[in-house]
């Protein structure tokens, strides 16, 4: 319980779902937390369901956009004193035909997916340099971003160059102890997800486990990863799958 005490996050997209529950993880083992998302009614319903804790900071806005990340790290800076995870959740998913796939649908995925990632990264990591303390870094990126998948071309590019951005930025930030690492879900019960009919019943037929992941899955492991027991892992992807990624086969009730 002491590994997280007083540890100072930053966690984009964290209103609901598996970025929720990274938040809460942390939290209630002591860390001070920084939740960001675009949504400011589901920031606010997040912090009472969180029973708005005094040390979580809300933060509305874009993590698409540059200054939201610079902001939000000087933000840390002024009232935690510094930062020592930077956790990149925020992301977009857009799914359609290749031949019909529009431009500003992709460039929607490539400034949020991508743009808000590297450069959450890059003034994180900054501060943890100045701090001479160390860090971590985690990116989500996503089975789509291992495995082919149906109408996900877009959304898997962008998910496939987080895993290399990590592979990257693992040995370039290695000499000044920051860890960066990613994490790549499979088929998971958010809300998202569990309003579309059947999406549990279908995905739990084809993941060896037999049971889609919730966000408390995702969270487990990438707590893991700003833990010290992985101080020797950088560089690295870590799947939460069920094992799918190992045969691939897809729900015939959802792609038929």
């Amino acid at each position: 319980m002491n590994e997280f005490r007083g540890k100072r996050a930053i966690i984009t997209g964290a209103a609901q779902g598996i970025g929720f529950s990274i938040t809460k993880e942390l939290l209630d083992k002591g860390a001070r937390v920084i939740l960001n998302d675009l949504d400011t009614e589901l920031i606010e319903e997040a912090r009472q369901r969180l029973g708005a804790p005094e040390h979580l900071i809300t933060f509305p806005g874009d993590a698409s956009e540059q200054s939201n990340g610079r902001k939000m790290v000087e933000l840390a800076v002024a009232e935690f004193g510094g930062l020592d995870f930077a956790i990149a959740n925020a992301g977009l998913t857009e799914m359609g035909d290749f031949f019909e796939f529009s431009e500003s649908k992709l460039q929607r995925m490539l400034n949020l997916n991508l743009a808000g990632s590297f450069f959450l990264a890059q003034v994180a990591a900054r501060q943890m340099v100045l701090q001479n303390s160390g860090g971590r870094i985690l990116f989500m990126s996503s089975v789509t971003g291992v495995q082919a998948h149906l109408d996900t071309e877009g959304y898997g590019m962008t998910k496939a160059a987080l895993r290399m951005l990590a592979k990257d930025l693992g040995p370039r930030l290695a000499p000044y102890g920051i860890n960066v690492n990613c994490v790549a879900p499979g088929a998971t019960l958010t809300e998202r997800t569990l309003s579309e009919k059947g999406y549990a019943e279908a995905w739990g037929k084809v993941i060896p486990t037999g049971t889609a992941s919730t966000p408390q899955d995702i969270a487990k492991a990438c707590l893991f990863l700003l833990g010290p027991d992985s101080r020797q892992i950088t560089g690295q992807t870590l799947v939460v799958d069920g094992g799918w990624t190992n045969i691939s086969p897809l729900p015939p009730e959802l792609y038929s």
